[in-house]
């Protein structure tokens, strides 16, 4: 079967593509536009291939190679995306606004660290409550383990958790089990090690960077092609791994000055691709400029040039990172970093009501004005969370919520999370407070990379008192070990608070889905009282009560309405008293 091999290298004076050992030259397309080609009739399904760019003595891997079964640094592998036999024709994913999202990892998430060592749980997250399932980066990268967010070959799943089939019999398994799947890509940088890119074109710039590395190139030279790489392998996660949509890497990272931003193409893209598939499909953003446009739709292309006028970017929600910090703030008490902005319970009241905080006020933690307001724009545009891989892992121990203010102010956070007007996220074993850190962890197989990694991670915490021998090794096995989840506890008798957490959050998760309204994006009635610690939100027949001050303070239930779920509360005489560090929900 004869098989069409391409490749974009607009610098070069001569391609050619080995398969199997064997080297074909290849021609350039007769455009402008850079692409060589070359037909191979002996290539087959499985076959290994890699390119030869003159001047370079490297065998290179594709860049868009579908898969690398070898690792990063080796040949690419043919894979047709045809073969595989889906049975999920008929699946249709719940709308996002009445989400409940869990964000986790494959590595860590189950014992195995593989893609069918999921499937199994599935039924376990189903039962929680769970519609969607968010996975970390499964996009190739150098090493065994690691978070996925430093990504060299993005169209290949990473072969440790099993390559493209395993992949897709993971999607198949949570569509029958009545999961949505959405996926964290990075758009934003490559990573450090295994990335080739640059070795066919300008896929970075020079004109800025990144904190993670070189900055990709949205609005230069050869940008038309670098675009359209992002926005292929997008759609290639939807179409050919039936994801139900996509969570966007630190778009802020972003530099694109173009009439038409990235992410108004990607957008505008994704929504032809749901129309031809029949099934909706959702772009998530994080970003932290507080900048309403992400999520605000785009223009309709097709309407007149007098009503079209300048749209958003037409992402479906956000992450609501100051809701985190306005949250995490009061509950712990921190200062230091960006929660040096946050800590008043008239800054928890802000983000429930308008899910920035910083709507254009100065932020002592950037120096500067931040923000804009959100206007009419629906709450449920906001993913709400108190944990995720960045909160948690982005600590220098990787210390979870409830390690650090304990099981109640826990069962508070849960309760404001997942009863809130956002969409909710959970971070994988937040549930049943599991014991186990989630820390950053890396397998660098270049030797000064590992070194350099592991010696910027203790930096980076020494400014904030940690000594180097405190902070884990990112490249030390022990590290990626601890991280893993200890499924164990769920069973242990002699300690009922895993099962009793897990619990509350079930019963969370029923309330949200059984109380009107809760998918509405509605703005709640939120009151508190800054000296008393106290904070009561209303969402039509749903009432939040929580205390966090000294004392105990009696609450009166909402007329017409019954206590429904509490932490900490008894009550007497037809009074409830909450008692400090409680929660009290009334329908």
């Amino acid at each position: 079967m004869m098989r069409n091999f391409s490749v974009w290298a607009p610098r070069a004076k001569s391609v050619s593509v080995v398969v199997d050992a064997e080297s074909y030259k290849m021609e350039p397309d007769g455009s402008s536009r850079g692409w060589w080609s070359a037909s191979v009739e002996s290539a087959r399904n499985g076959s290994r291939y890699a390119f030869l760019v003159e001047g370079d003595p490297l065998r290179l891997p594709d860049p868009r190679s579908p898969a690398q079964p070898d690792g990063v640094h080796a040949a690419s592998q043919v894979y047709d995306h045809s073969l595989f036999p889906w049975s999920d024709a008929s699946w249709q994913a719940p709308p996002l606004p009445s989400a409940i999202v869990y964000e986790l990892h494959v590595g860590t998430f189950a014992p195995e660290g593989t893609f069918d060592s999921l499937i199994p749980r599935l039924e376990y997250l189903r039962s929680l409550g769970i519609t969607h399932i968010e996975l970390m980066p499964v996009a190739s990268f150098p090493g065994k383990v690691g978070w996925g967010y430093d990504g060299a070959s993005l169209f290949a799943p990473n072969a440790a958790y099993g390559g493209p089939d395993a992949l897709k019999r993971l999607v198949d398994a949570c569509h029958k089990s009545g999961l949505a799947v959405l996926l964290d890509v990075v758009y934003n940088h490559f990573g450090p090690s295994g990335n080739y890119t640059g070795k066919f074109g300008p896929y970075l710039t020079d004109s800025h960077s990144t904190p993670w590395g070189g900055a990709v190139n949205f609005e230069e030279g050869g940008s038309h092609e670098v675009r359209r790489f992002f926005c292929d392998n997008a759609l290639m996660w939807m179409r050919d791994y039936h994801f139900d949509g996509l969570r966007l890497d630190a778009v802020h990272a972003f530099v694109d000055r173009s009439a038409t931003h990235f992410l108004e193409q990607l957008s505008a893209e994704t929504a032809a691709l749901s129309r031809e598939l029949g099934r909706p499909l959702v772009l998530i953003a994080e970003s932290d400029l507080n900048d309403p446009r992400l999520v605000t739709p785009r223009i309709d292309g097709d309407a007149s040039p007098s009503e079209q006028g300048i749209g958003g970017y037409g992402m479906d929600a956000q992450w609501s990172d100051d809701f985190h910090h306005a949250l995490f703030a009061v509950l712990s008490g921190e200062r230091q970093g960006y929660y040096a902005d946050f800590g008043s319970m008239e800054q928890l009241a802000t983000s429930l009501t308008s899910a920035y905080v910083y709507e254009g006020e100065f932020s002592v933690y950037r120096e500067c004005h931040h923000g804009r307001p959100i206007g009419a724009l629906s709450l449920a545009h906001f993913l709400g969370y108190i944990q995720n891989h960045d909160q948690v892992g982005n600590r220098a121990i990787g210390e979870r919520l409830h390690h650090l203010v304990g099981l109640d102010r826990a069962k508070i956070a849960a309760a404001l999370v997942l009863l809130s007007p956002f969409v909710p996220m959970i971070f994988q074993g937040e549930e049943f407070a599991a014991s186990s850190p989630f820390q950053y962890f890396a397998d660098h197989d270049d030797p000064e990379l590992a070194q350099a990694v592991s010696e910027g991670r203790r930096r980076e915490f020494a400014a904030f008192g940690w000594s180097p021998e405190q902070v884990p090794d990112p490249e030390d096995p022990a590290t990626f070990e601890r991280s893993r989840i200890p499924w164990t506890e769920l069973d242990d008798p002699r300690d009922p608070s895993h099962r009793e957490m897990l619990e509350w959050h079930r019963q969370l998760i029923q309330l949200r889905k059984r109380i009107h309204p809760t998918a509405d994006g509605a703005r709640p009635l939120v009151e508190f009282d800054e000296a008393a610690r106290t904070l009561v939100m209303t969402r039509g027949r749903l009432t939040v009560a929580v205390n966090l001050g000294a004392d105990a303070i009696e609450f009166p239930a909402p007329p017409g309405a019954s206590l429904v779920l509490s932490s900490r509360a008894a009550i007497a005489d037809s009074r409830l008293l909450l008692q400090t560090d409680g929660v009290a929900v009334f329908a």
